[in-house]
């Protein structure tokens, strides 16, 4: 759950950028005076995902992009549907391009490393966001903004406990994405009963193809009574119709929230969604580049800024999908 003391340091950082959006710092820009702050629309702020534009994604981009046009800075920002070496030379083409901050997920970091480097070695401000709480510092940024999936896992585990549940099947949708294992980790640290990993690699590409293993996993094992999906579109889109096929009462959780999400908590056939605020994560992000780039303020104190996890279930779903109609959840 979001505990009151993640919420008030939430709150917190937020007012706190709020008020120095106000100030003006002796960072020097191209373009700016020496010892001037430079001017907002000098500013080119750039984020660069692994994300595919999907459900979650767009949110995150709408966060960035709202961010960036109440500081009326230029905006940049791009995915690359998971393939690490379009990302890393997107980094790459910002550097040269004049990118004055720098963002980029990193659920591989790895191939991420010598780019993020460059842009440290040119005195490019950078943060991740999304994955990369454990490798930000590795790679040259002052600070993380997304949630801990270790502890978004940890939260799910103890949720299953809670409702019950003996055996949890934690379906991965991304084998080679060490923050979706992470989730899994975190789950089995706090779930009291069993938790087996299943390998649904490219599910998002072909649900149907996951739909059917996640089916022969539960025909094999009449003892799981519990799923994990690491993605709210594989709980809707292959986990709920195997479940189904299989007929038998499984507890359903998820990561994320979407429109189908939120319809299967509401009719109780999703249990809960750990929401890690993606809209937040983009907002955020481009606030945190903004007050660095112009005012040479680097926040966080060496440490990531969590936007999660936060519990989603029939409890709080109404206001949830209040925040999702607006668009900014």
């Amino acid at each position: 759950m979001f505990s009151k003391p993640l919420a008030a340091a939430a709150l917190g950082a937020a007012a706190l950028l709020v008020a120095l959006t106000g100030c003006s710092g002796s960072g020097d820009a191209a373009g700016s005076a020496p010892g001037t702050a430079p001017s907002a629309d000098d500013i080119k702020i750039c984020v660069y995902t692994h994300g595919d534009g999907g459900t979650f994604w767009s949110v995150v981009k709408k966060g960035a992009e709202d961010a960036a046009a109440s500081y009326g800075v230029s905006l940049d920002y791009q995915g690359s549907t998971n393939d690490s070496s379009r990302q890393a030379s997107t980094i790459e083409a910002g550097i040269s391009g004049g990118c004055d901050a720098i963002a980029a997920s990193a659920p591989d970091p790895g191939a991420i490393t010598d780019a993020m480097q460059h842009a440290a070695d040119e005195g490019i401000p950078t943060v991740t966001v999304n994955s990369g709480s454990d490798e930000f510092a590795a790679l040259g940024a002052f600070t993380h903004v997304g949630q801990d999936e270790i502890v978004a896992g940890r939260e799910a585990g103890t949720e299953f406990t809670e409702i019950g549940a003996t055996k949890v099947l934690c379906v991965v949708h991304e084998a080679a994405n060490s923050g979706l294992l992470d989730r899994c980790s975190g789950a089995a640290e706090t779930f009291d009963g069993e938790l087996i990993e299943l390998n649904a690699d490219q599910a998002l590409a072909d649900l149907t193809a996951a739909e059917a293993k996640v089916r022969a996993a539960l025909e094999a094992d009449p003892d799981i009574d519990g799923v994990f999906s690491v993605s709210a579109d594989v709980a809707t889109g292959s986990v709920l119709p195997a479940i189904a096929a299989v007929g038998r009462n499984i507890d359903v959780g998820t990561v994320d929230l979407s429109a189908d999400a939120l319809a299967a908590i509401s009719a109780d056939e999703i249990a809960f969604a750990i929401d890690q605020q993606q809209y937040a994560q983009g907002h955020l992000t481009v606030e945190l580049l903004y007050l660095a780039a112009h005012d040479a303020i680097e926040l966080g104190g060496g440490l990531p800024m969590y936007t999660g996890p936060a519990l989603v279930t029939t409890d709080n779903i109404d206001a949830v999908q209040a925040s999702v109609d607006a668009g900014t959840r």
